[in-house]
């Protein structure tokens, strides 16, 4: 807390009633500003799939309250919204108006994130902004959805790059702009439909905000959020506090950048002070590499705070003052803070990794809070021209798997890790897409064995009914496994393989390849790390995964020395 803050909140208290109403309207501003872009958007990605984020600024550009969206968003907002107020202070300004942008070093580290920031005003006096993002279907580039990594060596070809843009001037869509925007993307009603719904969802956030100042006043507001700012920091401090002082290191490794490329080491070292704050250092980690993956520092820090947040004070609402004593760093020109215009269309493979290396450093400190490495997570884009409309087409699928088991709870399956998205389901891609699903079930003997077993993997096998369409692949853990801790095994390998049931063909996890009608691509995620000792494993917990299909009978006396009679009553 700051000699200033402290004086502010000594002689100007807010009453705790008080304080409670203003906060628990804030939050119920960000979740219901999700919920109306949640249900107004036009893509499956947005729609069913979560892929957006919500949050409410100060005048300064202050992050004050956010919705329980996607992380990688939520944690790079308050970079993106100090960006808007340099390209447009707030005296230039006026009620009504809204900034779109969408660039990869400004914001999340991929053009296909649109953030749309808009400036709050009351009797014509700003009182802060709200801001959601949403990730797009398409937004130009080298292959239908914007994220093809091999072949892609600079941000130039992802597709169209906005810098921070008077998209609504006073009230009214600038269609110049609109009419640019739709003219470099594949999907232009979608995108349309989204960049409307971020703008609506604005709105409605902008209504209910306005009302709170017109309840409480401004000078009430602006003395709770530096309550609430201060508190955020305090509590995020003795949180950080509580971990062994130290630096904890971790490496693991990325697959590759394409067919016939090196790994990417990924290092981290995170070191605890033992007073209240922490730096997470990813210097170490390889060099920017020449393919649309790399992850741009407001990207490695969203995720990066993300996981320190989780094992240190997961329950704490995220706002500026509990990022204040998290510092995230990364050598200039490194993988994980690329020179622009490295490309980083790809980029989406490396939040469960981010998560993952930190998990694996933090379990030195803090063993009874990490877990297994997660399986990784399949983020495909089929597209091409749908043969019954004549319109191009773009399958941007989330398809999500197992969690790492933990001291005393194995790995769940099916569940997003760390980026709060969903499985989109099977009938909505089918309805909007020449595309049928034949499989999406869990992979038997996947998940890492323990004392506490890793999730298993996920099959899902799509066959394309169109007469011909092109796959941007993109997923990982096929050369590395999920790592297992304190005696737990690795998680299983993923897989890709195009016609599974003829002769199948090995694919590639960040490869492209084009596809002809009946073709059928399977996708395998690896499955998760396990937790603690294989021999300490409960016989009936084997048993019940036998009975449950997670492991065969074959496998648990492979990985478990396990017989039926183990079990039985005697």
């Amino acid at each position: 807390m700051t000699e200033n803050s402290t004086k502010t909140i000594t002689e100007t208290p807010v009453d705790p009633i008080t304080l409670t109403v203003i906060w628990n309207t804030l939050m119920s501003i960000a979740e219901e500003l999700g919920t109306t872009l949640r249900n107004t958007a036009f893509s499956e990605g947005v729609r069913e799939g979560d892929d957006f984020a919500t949050a409410l600024f100060d005048c300064s550009g202050r992050l004050i309250a956010q919705g329980n969206f996607s992380p990688g968003h939520l944690g790079s907002m308050p970079a993106c919204v100090k960006h808007v107020i340099d390209y447009f202070p707030p005296e230039t300004l006026q009620p009504g108006d809204s900034i779109l942008l969408n660039d990869s070093f400004m914001c999340s580290g991929h053009f296909p994130d649109t953030f749309q920031v808009m400036p709050i005003f009351l009797d014509r006096a700003m009182v802060g902004y709200v801001a959601c993002s949403a990730h797009q279907v398409d937004m130009g580039g080298a292959a239908p959805g914007s994220q093809k990594v091999h072949g892609v060596t600079e941000s130039f070809q992802e597709g169209l790059r906005i810098l921070p843009v008077r998209f609504v001037r006073e009230g009214q869509i600038d269609e110049d702009i609109l009419r640019l925007v739709l003219g470099n993307v594949r999907m232009p009603d979608k995108v349309r439909g989204d960049l409307l719904a971020q703008h609506t969802a604005n709105l409605s956030a902008a209504s209910r905000l306005r009302q709170l100042f017109r309840d409480h006043g401004a000078d009430t507001l602006d003395r709770a959020y530096d309550i609430i700012l201060d508190r955020s920091e305090q509590a995020m401090r003795s949180a950080l506090a509580a971990v062994p002082a130290g630096t904890y290191s971790f490496e693991d490794y990325l697959d590759d950048y394409g067919p016939d490329t090196d790994p990417i080491k990924m290092a981290v070292d995170i070191t605890f002070d033992g007073i209240g704050a922490v730096e997470i250092d990813f210097s170490r980690s390889s060099d920017a590499v020449p393919a649309a993956i790399n992850s741009y520092i407001n990207y490695t820090r969203a995720y990066a705070i993300f996981a320190i947040k989780v094992f240190c004070d997961a329950l704490q609402p995220q706002t500026e003052g509990s990022m204040r004593p998290i510092t995230v760093t990364a050598r200039e020109g490194s993988f994980f803070n690329p020179r622009f215009p490295a490309p980083s269309g790809g980029r989406a493979v490396l939040q469960v990794r981010i998560f993952d290396a930190i998990n694996g450093a933090i379990a030195q400190a803090l063993p009874h809070r990490a877990m297994g490495a997660f399986s990784h997570w399949s983020n495909p884009n089929i597209g091409g021209t749908d043969d019954r409309t004549q319109r191009p087409f773009v399958m941007y699928d989330l398809s999500l798997a197992g969690y790492g088991g933990r001291q005393g709870k194995d790995g769940t399956e099916a569940l997003s890790p760390v980026m709060n998205c969903s499985n989109i389901p099977v009938e909505v891609h089918e309805t909007h897409n020449p595309i049928r699903v034949h499989r999406l079930e869990f992979i038997p003997d996947t998940g890492g064995a323990g004392r506490w077993r890793g999730g298993c993997g996920l099959r899902k096998d799509i066959e394309l009914l169109n007469s011909s369409a092109v796959l941007s692949h993109l997923g990982d853990r096929h050369r590395f496994q999920p790592y297992g801790l304190f005696g737990g095994e690795p998680g299983a390998l993923g897989e890709t393989f195009l016609n599974p049931d003829g002769n199948a063909q090995p694919l590639h996890s960040k490869g492209m390849y084009e596809l002809k009608q009946g073709d059928v691509l399977s996708f395998r995620l690896s499955g998760a790390g396990g937790y603690g000792p294989v021999a300490e494993r409960d016989p009936a917990a084997i048993a019940g995964d036998v009975a449950d299909g997670y492991v065969t009978a074959q496998g648990a006396r492979d990985d478990y020395g396990w017989s039926q009679a183990q079990s039985e009553p005697e």
